[in-house]
């Protein structure tokens, strides 16, 4: 394989440029990764299929990957609850090194492949979930032995990873590579590839989302209604899906407590 996301960055003497060079340099660079995910859509495509299809038939998503993947990973699956009101099960995120890694390295953890496959278990894994592995270089052995282990259990897998060509990949049933090319910063793997990761992420639990029939329209009727901001943003939801008054939507968002019940009361009692 050839590890582009170790490639020699195509700008030196960093520490000459001025603030602006700098500022202007990374943005050049972060403007090609769209184009890189662009690219993968197919795969993507393949992956969000199978995805949707296991979690329809009561199957889970689990992410696994360490360092910078590992917590793109995490993240993802936290908002889904939040965005779409899905049970905290649905998707999980797994990190190499336990929630302590979330904020600062352990170390070797990635390099364990056998951990994963430990780390999955704890959540009774069975052939209907999902296991989708997080790496950029497409070489963390955390990674390769969890989607091995996974394959060997009859679970779907897929993979994120920066990289053609790499171990990962090879392992997973359903593969997305989107190649980001050299960082800014040679070998940071935090910049390009772990933004394209987040597009990648963004667009994969989305579109599941949506097929599992957690968005109305454009509006995310399931959210979860946790602060003042996301509350006011149900009784507008409520107000332009039903014709009622602020009030009257209000009342109903207050009562049910979630936007689809109370858009659904409003239309049966109408």
């Amino acid at each position: 394989m050839e590890f582009t996301t170790e490639r020699d960055s195509k700008y030196n003497d960093l520490e000459k440029m001025s603030v602006r060079e700098i500022l202007e340099n990374i943005n050049n660079e972060d403007k090609t990764v769209p184009l890189a995910v662009e690219k993968a859509i197919p795969q993507i495509e393949k992956l969000a299929a199978i995805t949707a299809e296991r979690m329809k038939a009561g199957g889970r998503l689990f992410y696994i990957g360490a360092g910078t993947s590992g917590r793109l990973g995490v993240v993802d699956a936290s908002e889904c609850p939040p965005t779409f009101g899905v049970p905290f099960d649905w998707v999980v995120g797994i990190i190499a090194g336990g929630d302590t890694a979330i904020r600062k390295a352990v170390e070797f953890a990635e390099d364990d492949a056998e951990q994963a496959w430990k780390d999955l278990q704890a959540y009774d894994i069975d052939e209907n979930d999902v296991v989708v592995g997080l790496a950029a270089s497409g070489t963390t052995p955390y990674v390769i032995g969890g989607l091995k282990a996974a394959n060997a259990h009859g679970l779907a897998t897929g993979c994120i990873v920066c990289n053609t060509g790499s171990p990962v990949a090879a392992v997973a049933q359903y593969p997305v590579e989107v190649v980001v090319g050299p960082e800014f910063v040679t070998g940071s793997t935090r910049m390009k590839a772990g933004t394209a990761q987040k597009l990648v992420l963004n667009m994969l639990s989305t579109c599941v989302m949506i097929q599992l029939g957690r968005v109305k329209g454009n509006k995310m009727v399931d959210m979860q209604l946790t602060n003042h901001k996301l509350y006011n943003r149900g009784v507008k939801m409520v107000m332009g899906e039903t014709g009622a008054d602020e009030e009257t939507a209000a009342a109903l968002l207050q009562k049910h407590g979630s936007v689809r019940q109370a858009i659904e009361s409003f239309l049966i009692s109408s």
